[in-house]
């Protein structure tokens, strides 16, 4: 090597001296062929994509300079390769010396030569890629710049120039050098890849978006748009290959178990109830007893009972290539954490040998900056590549699902209710997110474990393996309070559940019954229960922390203690002590997070298990319903053959239970076929039985995917009857116009045969012949589909071209109406018993009691009319008002309001407890460094017991002292949090059940309901951890600077610029993460809404086809939340770089001052300086993530605030209290009133003026929107008068309580309001009424049997909405509690629309009998049940259009007279069918 370069390769002496260098010949051959070897080994991969694209005629500024660079970089080394053959063989040489240069001076032009054609060519690669950098060809340069640092000074140390033309060649080269390595740093983005911006970019760009968002909030526009291969669709068709393979052979295997199990099933069942959720806030209580009795049963059948142990292999391979990429860089984190503490421990020892040169210590502290910046770097590429992994996990299983529950079969669907099914992406999906993060800690912390233990011996020998039997005996310790802790929380997750249950009921309406302050004790009740269970797991946490806390202490006092007595000749000097302690804090790490990762991968365990039984649960035959043009006919039953021609009207009439809805169901392929088939030529439309209504405008709502035709569009809406309603509205529709909205949707869809599930049942009886006339019957627009009519309504029968009657499940009789009157059937004894025994009859009695798998649509006026539908919505009519979201800082006055809440005496007792830890804390490492001196003072010399116990002693104390300050300030933590969140959670409760309705009417319950769970759950939990962790990282930040200045005094004049520079990096991210937050929050509730919406008009997506148009909409709703949450990811990453590399410079700042006072300072000192600054770059990191989730956190104490500032209703007492006996006689009286629902809406009553005697029956009358219910809801004052008085018995209800009103007057709704709970809490909350009242009001309204054969009889449980009884039940249920009431004043707000015809005969005679004595209004929605009234109030418009007797309004012929004859009503006595 020595001739090779004509000089020295290697000698000590060049480095052992004051000022070191390095040899020539290193310089022009090692660290010339480093950077040229990493070029030459990655050129092929960087020249491949030379061949492989087509070619791009993209030539920008920027790659014209880099190229121009190259070539100039090409141009010296051919000079240089020039000069050295002038030089030998030119024509000035002596021909005697020919050939003296180095073989050096020729090889390395040619290799530099070749090298730059090879740099010009990769750059042209990326350049036809279309790429925006090479990450390789930017650390070519930073390598090659780096390696040319020695050579630059080596020329400049000789003095003179001994080549010239050399010197000048080199500068020249190494300043083309540099300007290529700050180009490759700038991205290169073609015009035409602008939209899809590349990840390496990103990291440019995201400086402007931290900048952008500085200078104000971030919007979903200022986000950047997503890679193709970013988004939800390409992510779930890479997951969806493995996934198909490894299901079809996990199900494979199970058929296989099944076989050989020998219970092969014909049918599985396969259900998501079994599996547990914390996530679930609504849980479905029923049938638990039972279950409770079978667990044990079918616990081992659970295992087999579907397709397992699949969905994690599939995830593996799907992101087999990106795991492997993020382990390798964990991996090299993991080894460089180890380089630190021996650099440490070099650094000691050069502040004790004053022997070694000073160059040495300045080497070191560059070492341990440049170790902890790579340490960095390959740390936040491993976090990054982790949370992409996660992420696109997350949306992989979200799209899966979505795609399955599309398909999946009713039996499957009818296991799990809408929200455990929403669960499986929210809860579940999530989950697996969330451990994908963290899943190479599984060999990352044993593989710490092992190298940190090993390190430990190396410098204490066995007396490491005390401090490791400590740690040891921490685990069990930590692993039984964690247990204990689990069980709080399940405890707590119940009464959680348990309060949100009954809160979601409560919103469902209680004020017509003045039940707040009965309903407000039980949630107190349940809430007290639950702060209770909290203060339990607040001092296990106390006592988990004091472990926590003193374990470092113990561990490094067990060791050295351990260390010291072994032997006279171990003396603790610094280097030992504080290299074993960065050990010992590196060793803390994976020990408390492999317990944490163990816990979580048994949680994800329950939803890998959930999420295998729902995609690898059965889906909907395809081949039930054939499309064969040759079959003319389909089945529905056994034994039932049934034709349909195309374009007849087919009615399909039967008794409740006869499977009417089935056969429907049937139809659409959503039934489990046994036996027959069904064949259907054509397309399909479908009308539920309830009407699904999407979240989106009325006009996207009965376009439902198809293009827009205005003529078609206007014709729908009129044949609907939608436009005349929707003129009268504010913002909404109720049931009816759902209904029609619904029918809309399918008339509008031109599809060939319409299955049409009893829609006119929902509507005015005058609304439903408009839409027989007009839509459904023989003259209307659908007059030449095939059209299948489930009906109730007598009156249109006649008029259809065929009727089927079904009898349990069976088809009985076919025919017109005239035959099958004629015949003299079923159909005809039906039809003549009704005639008969009640004349003023018009319609079947077919109960509305839906099948099991029908869901339920909830909430009402759930449709808010956007302004771009059809009409004009004026500004303020929206129904539902749109959430707000919180832009810019939380202001300082909100955390004042939390700080007052839990205490001041608290809070600063809580500030002292954590302050005094840090003293003693910082009290105890300062005696540590104090400790490692006396090696030097008692060097040679025997270390007197009574020293050796002192520090030992004193070191221990202080250790348990830091613990018990610990715990005392977490106790004091959890007293004062629990003291906010109780006070917090009481005016929340307080001022919500105070508000008045229109509060209800404008806000969803979800809305709501969310201040109760998430944000009261944020108050009870987050936020004092937030508080707490934010404390300790603050502390800890001035406690290392503390002592790093104390160390070295000059490093005060560091602290300040980099203080500042602090603040600013944070201030940048905090503002711009805020909101990416807030982003992603807001996009993600749109996943889970029309997940929920999908589950639940499933049976209307499928019967139009429309899955694939549904599947692209969820996948969009992905991307939207995507384009906000990988900004997040990438903001962390950022934020991250930034503050480590200012925690490097610390660490870099502490070890520099360190050598230039080596000589006045101690080495325990140096030790204790250095060590400390290597943790405050993970401390520094925390701290502003701290500041960011308390920021975030503490917005839930700003919305719970928000909702206690809303205006109350009247107050529930006044001092105008009414006589005990009032009202005694029942009479009320209108004057001139006037309602309106909200001030900047127009009126709905306009000026009722009318006197109802005492005892007088009235019917209220008139079409949607005319002002019926609203008239009720103001004897109430559910709404407050806008003019006018309302007087009953002469006491104007203005003055009084609304208590003292509500309890007074008693309704009916048309909707009945049970809760969850004992069937005589529904009937008695306040417990006044003994049982035997109960019983005889049981009796009255023909519930007694019922309830006498339940086996806990009163106290029987009603489950949520009262859903394990049947809809009649409810109804008789509600007219128990108005019995109960004995008050004068009945309120029947069509109470008996949705119940069939034998439970309306028992409420009308029950409340004939029983209500005799008092007045009654009935709002009439079938009209037969108002002929017997005293008089009838009509209503158009708000105002009173007639008010008469019902014979009197026949006669008139009037609006009365023809809503009667819609109905088929020709006279009080008589009914025209």
């Amino acid at each position: 090597m020595d001739r090779y370069c004509g000089s020295t390769f290697w000698n000590n002496s060049y480095l052992e001296r004051p000022d070191p260098d390095l040899p020539e010949c290193l310089e022009l051959t090692v660290l010339v062929w480093v950077p040229l070897s990493f070029l030459w080994a990655g050129a092929p991969w960087q020249l491949s994509r030379l061949f492989r694209r087509k070619a791009y005629s993209h030539f920008s500024k920027l790659y014209i300079c880099k190229q121009v660079l190259v070539a100039l970089l090409f141009l010296t080394a051919i000079a240089g390769l020039a000069v050295t053959l002038g030089e030998d063989y030119g024509p000035s040489s002596d021909s005697g010396t020919s050939g003296t240069n180095p073989v050096v001076f020729y090889t390395n032009p040619v290799l530099f030569a070749v090298s730059w054609v090879l740099v010009m060519l990769c750059q042209e690669s990326v350049r036809k890629a279309q790429a925006v950098d090479s990450g390789a060809l930017f650390i070519f340069w930073a390598l090659l710049v780096v390696c040319g640092i020695f050579p630059f000074q080596t020329l400049l140390r000789k003095g003179e120039i001994e080549h010239l033309p050399r010197f000048c060649l080199f500068y020249i080269s190494y300043g083309l050098q540099v300007l290529s390595l700050i180009l490759s740093g700038f991205a290169d983005v073609p015009p035409e890849a602008a939209d899809l911006v590349k990840k390496v970019y990103r990291i440019w760009s995201f400086c402007r978006m931290v900048l952008k968002g500085f200078k104000h909030p971030l919007m979903q526009e200022d986000l950047w748009d997503l890679n193709e291969e970013d988004t939800a669709h390409s992510i779930h068709e890479r997951f969806e290959k493995h996934l198909k393979l490894d299901l079809g052979k996990a199900k494979t295997a199970f058929l296989k178990r099944q076989l050989k199990a020998g219970h092969r099933n014909e049918h599985h069942i396969n259900g998501l109830s079994q599996g547990v959720s914390q996530d679930v806030l609504v849980m479905d209580e029923m049938g638990d007893k039972t279950n409770k009795k079978n667990k044990k049963k079918s616990k081992d059948e659970e295992e087999m009972d579907f397709p397992r142990s699949w969905l994690v292999k599939s995830l593996a391979k799907t992101y087999k290539w990106q795991l492997l990429e993020s382990a390798f860089f964990k991996l090299l984190q993991d080894l460089l954490g180890f380089v630190s503490p021996q650099l440490l421990k070099l650094m000691i020892s050069f502040t004790q040998d004053m022997s070694i040169h000073t160059w040495m210590g300045y080497m070191y502290a560059i070492l341990l900056m440049v170790v902890a910046f790579f340490q960095s770097v390959f740390l936040q590429q491993y976090f990054q590549r982790c949370f992409v992994i996660g992420m696109q996990v997350r949306t992989a299983l979200t799209t899966a699902v979505y795609k399955k529950a599309l398909v999946v079969s009713n039996d499957t669907r009818k296991q799990s209710t809408v929200g455990e099914t929403v669960n499986l992406i929210s809860a579940d999906a999530q989950r697996f997110s969330d451990v994908t993060n963290f899943i190479h800690l599984l060999w990352s912390c044993p593989l710490q474990i092992i190298l940190a233990i090993f390190f430990l011996w190396l410098e204490l020998g066995p007396a490491v393996l005390a401090g490791l039997g400590v740690m040891l005996l921490m685990i069990p310790i930590n692993a039984l309070l964690a247990t204990k802790s689990r069980g709080f929380q399940v405890e707590n997750m119940k009464f959680k559940d348990k309060r949100l249950k009954l809160m979601n009921e409560i919103l469902n309406g209680i004020k017509l019954y003045a039940w707040e302050s009965s309903f407000a004790a039980q949630i107190q009740g349940i809430r007290e229960k639950e702060l209770k269970v909290m203060h339990k797991f607040a001092y296990l946490s106390s006592v988990s922390l004091f472990i926590f806390s003193c374990a470092p202490a113990l561990v490094s006092l067990a060791t050295f203690a351990v260390f010291v007595s072994a032997s006279n000749e171990n003396n603790l000097d610094a280097e030992k002590a504080f290299t074993s302690i960065s050990l010992f804090n590196i060793l803390r790490f994976p020990l408390a997070m492999l317990p944490q990762l163990i816990s979580a991968l048994v949680q994800t365990t329950v939803s890998n298990k959930r999420l295998e039984k729902f995609l690898g649960g059965d889906e909907l035959d395809s081949t039930t319903v054939r499309h064969d043009s040759n079959i003319g006919r389909f089945r529905g039953y056994p034994h039932n053959v049934v034709t349909m021609t195309p374009g007849s009207l087919v009615a399909v009439v039967g008794a409740v239970g006869s499977g009417k809805s089935s056969l429907i169901s049937a139809l659409l392929g959503e039934m489990h076929n046994l036996k027959g088939y069904i064949n259907i030529q054509g397309s399909l439309a479908y009308v539920p039985q309830q009407a699904w209504i999407q979240n989106a405008t009325l006009k996207d709502n009965i376009l439902f995917g198809s293009q827009l035709e205005e003529k078609r569009y206007q014709m729908v809406l009129n044949a609907c009857a939608l436009r005349a309603d929707l003129e009268l509205l504010p913002a909404g529709i109720d049931g009816g116009q759902k209904q029609r909205v619904s029918l809309a949707r399918a008339t509008y869809s031109s599809a060939d045969i319409y299955l049409l599930d009893d829609p006119l049942s929902a509507v005015d009886p005058h609304v439903g012949k408009h839409l027989f006339d007009k839509v459904v019957g023989p003259h209307g627009l659908l007059k030449n589909k095939t059209r299948v009519l489930v009906t109730h309504g007598v009156n249109f029968l006649p008029y259809v071209d065929e009727i089927v009657v079904l009898t349990d499940g069976k088809v009985s009789e076919v025919g017109s109406y005239q035959s099958l009157q004629n015949s003299g059937g079923a159909f005809s004894e039906f039809l003549n018993t009704y005639a008969k025994e009640e004349s003023s009859k018009a319609e079947l009695g077919i109960s509305l009691l839906l099948p099991a798998f029908t869901f339920m649509v909830t909430q009402k006026n759930s449709l808010a009319i956007k302004p771009q539908s059809l009409l004009n919505v004026k500004a303020g009519q929206r129904l539902i008002e749109k959430e707000a979201m919180e832009t810019g800082q939380v202001k300082f006055s909100v955390y004042m309001q939390y700080l007052r809440s839990v205490g001041w005496g608290y809070f600063i007792s809580i500030f002292l407890a954590y302050f005094i830890q840090n003293v003693a804390f910082i009290g105890q490492n300062l005696w540590l460094s104090d400790w490692t001196n006396d090696s030097i003072k008692y060097f040679n010399t025997t270390y007197p017991p009574s020293v050796q116990d002192m520090r030992v002693g004193v070191f221990g104390g202080l250790g348990l002292a830091q613990g018990l300050l610990m715990f005392v300030g977490t106790l004091l933590m959890a007293n004062g949090s629990i003291s906010a969140s109780r006070i917090l959670h009481s005016r929340l409760l307080d001022n919500v059940l105070r508000v008045p309705m229109v509060f209800f009417d404008t806000t969803p319950s979800g809305r709501i309901l969310n201040r109760f769970a998430k944000d009261i759950f944020t108050v009870d939990e987050a936020i004092p951890m937030s508080i707490r962790s934010w404390l300790l990282c603050f502390l800890g930040v001035i406690g290392t600077l503390f002592i790093i200045c104390l160390a070295t005094p000059l490093f005060v004049a560091v602290v300040i610029p980099l203080a500042v520079v602090y603040y600013f990096v944070q201030r940048f991210y905090l503002a711009t993460s805020r909101q990416l937050r807030r982003l992603d929050s807001v996009s993600r509730s749109p996943i889970y809404s029309h997940f929920g919406e999908t589950v639940t008009g499933l049976s209307v997506i499928r019967a139009y086809g429309h899955q694939e148009r549904f599947l692209r909409h969820n996948e969009a709703t992905i991307n939207e939340n995507l384009k906000s949450f990988y900004p997040w990811i990438v903001s962390n990453r950022w934020l991250a770089m930034r503050l480590e590399f200012l925690g490097n410079l610390v660490v870099f700042f502490a070890a520099l001052f360190a050598v230039l006072s080596r000589e006045s300072l101690e080495s325990g000192m140096v030790g204790l300086s250095i060590s400390y600054a290597l943790n405050v770059t993970q401390t520094l990191n925390w701290l502003v993530r701290m500041n960011a989730e308390l920021e975030t956190n503490i917005v839930a104490v700003e919305r719970v605030n928000e909702y206690t500032k809303i205006e109350n209703e009247a107050p529930w007492i006044t001092d105008t209290h009414p006589a005990d006996s009032w009202p005694d006689s029942g009479k009320i009286c209108f004057e001139n009133f006037k309602l309106r629902y909200r001030p900047e809406l127009d009126l709905v009553l306009r000026g009722i003026t009318c006197d109802i005697g005492s005892m007088e029956k009235i019917g209220i009358v008139g079409r949607t929107g005319a002002g019926k219910s609203s008239l009720t809801n103001c004897l109430f004052r559910i709404i407050e008068a806008a003019e006018g008085c309302i007087f009953i018995d002469g006491v104007d209800i203005a003055t009084l309580g609304l208590h003292d009103l509500r309890n007074r007057l008693t309704i009916i709704p048309q909707d009945p309001v049970l809760f969850s709970g004992t069937l005589r809490m529904n009937l008695d909350p306040f417990e006044k009424v003994s049982d035997e009242e109960l019983w005889q009001v049981l009796e009255l309204s023909h519930l007694k049997d019922f309830v006498t054969e339940l086996h806990e009889g009163l106290y029987h449980e009603i489950t949520e909405g009262g859903e394990n009884l049947s809809v009649g039940q409810r109804q008789l249920l509600c007219l128990a509690r108005a019995l109960l009431r004995k008050s004068r004043i009945l309120i029947l707000d069509e109470a008996t629309a949705a119940v069939d015809l034998e439970t309306d005969d028992l409420i009308q005679s029950t409340i004939r009998k029983q209500f005799s004595h008092c007045t009654v209004l009935t709002i009439a929605h079938r009209l037969h049940t108002i002929l017997d009234s005293s008089r009838v109030m009509v209503l158009d418009a708000g105002r009173i259009v007639e008010f008469d007797s019902p014979s009197a309004l026949l006669q008139k012929q009037g609006h009365f007279c023809a809503m009667a004859k819609d109905a088929g009503i020709s006279s009080v006595d008589s009914t025209a069918l």
